[in-house]
This record gives C-alpha cells, structure tokens and sequence, in this order.
C-alpha cells in the first residue's frame, strides 16, 4: 500500500520541492534586491514554520498539562500561558502588544490535537534532504526518490532514515537551523 501516505511524508515532500525552488531562483537572481528578497521569503518561512509552530506545539502541550492537572481552562489562562510562550521565543527585544496574547484563540490547527509540531519537524527533515541531494550525487537523490515511492509502505521515521535523514537524531534540526543562520547572515550583507 503505498497511496495513503500520511500528512507528515507529504509535509516533507512539498517543503522539499519548495527548498529546491528556492535554491534555484537564488542561483538565477538577477541581482541583490531580488537576492535579498529571495532570501527575506526563505527566512520569513523557516521562522514561521519551525519557530512559530514549534512554540505553537508547546502551547498545546502546556494547556494539556493543565487540563489533565484539572486546572481551569479559561481565556485568561490561555492568555496568560501563550503570553510566556511569546516572550520566550521572540526574546525581550520584541514589543508584544497586549492583543497578541488573544492570536492562540484563532489558531484553527489545534483543533486537531498535536498537529503542528509536524511542520516545523517536517521542513526540518526537508531542509536536510534537500542540503544531502543539492550537495551530494545519485545515490542522495536515488534515496530522496525511494523515500517518494515509500509512500505509506513503512513508518514516515523508517522512510527518513533510509533516505539518510534521521529524525530521532538532532542533526535534521540543527541542519534547518544552520541553514537558516547562514541565509540571516547573507541577508545581512545584502542590506
């Protein structure tokens, strides 16, 4: 059975593709303010989809805990809760408007209960195949292709690793986060 596959091997096969495209109209700007509009966009997803949806996992995870502690689930408690979470991961240099707080009552994802963390492990893991195929030979992009015809043959970890990337390790996640540096760091010399 291979068509059923899950929503986490799709994740990673669409955010591969767009790592690539986004390799390859950086290789064919035409100059430095498409280069750092290029790079800004990368940037601005990688942040949204592995910091932000990390602490959107979190998030979840902590009002989890609160609800099986059998404290009181209130608006003023998700508030209070997402508040901490924003300060933690955007740093005390960041302005939080009071109204941010209230963004954890819109987020429609977490009506699907521990969802979101495959997003950011997801791209992670497509950073790093993409980074192994772009830097590597045929036998990378023969594993990223057995890892597409894998479909829902095998458990979506069981495909990574036999594609060479393994999500049980830190390496994917450190890969995407490296990556990232180094895209602040061009962006930086551009501007």
């Amino acid at each position: 059975e291979y068509y059923n596959y899950t929503i986490f091997v799709a994740e990673v096969a669409s955010t591969f593709n767009e790592a690539l495209l986004s390799h390859y109209m950086l290789e064919y700007a035409k100059d430095d303010k498409e280069r750092a509009y290029l790079i800004n966009h990368e940037i601005d997803d990688i942040r949204a989809t592995i910091v932000r949806q990390t602490m959107f996992a979190e998030f979840e995870k902590i009002t989890h805990e609160m609800a099986e502690a059998g404290e009181p689930l209130t608006v003023q408690s998700f508030k209070d809760a997402y508040r901490k979470l924003l300060e933690k991961y955007l740093g005390p240099n960041f302005v939080i408007d009071d109204q941010l707080s209230l963004e954890c009552m819109r987020i429609p994802h977490f009506y699907r209960a521990f969802y979101v963390y495959k997003y950011a492990t997801g791209l992670s893991a497509a950073i790093a195949l993409s980074q192994r195929v772009l830097n590597g030979g045929q036998a990378e992009l023969d594993q990223y292709l057995g890892f597409l015809r894998g479909g829902c043959s095998k458990d979506p970890l069981d495909l990574l690793r036999d594609a060479g990337v393994d999500m049980e390790s830190p390496e994917p996640v450190a890969t995407a986060l490296q990556h990232l540096q180094k895209r602040v760091q061009e962006l930086d010399s551009l501007i």
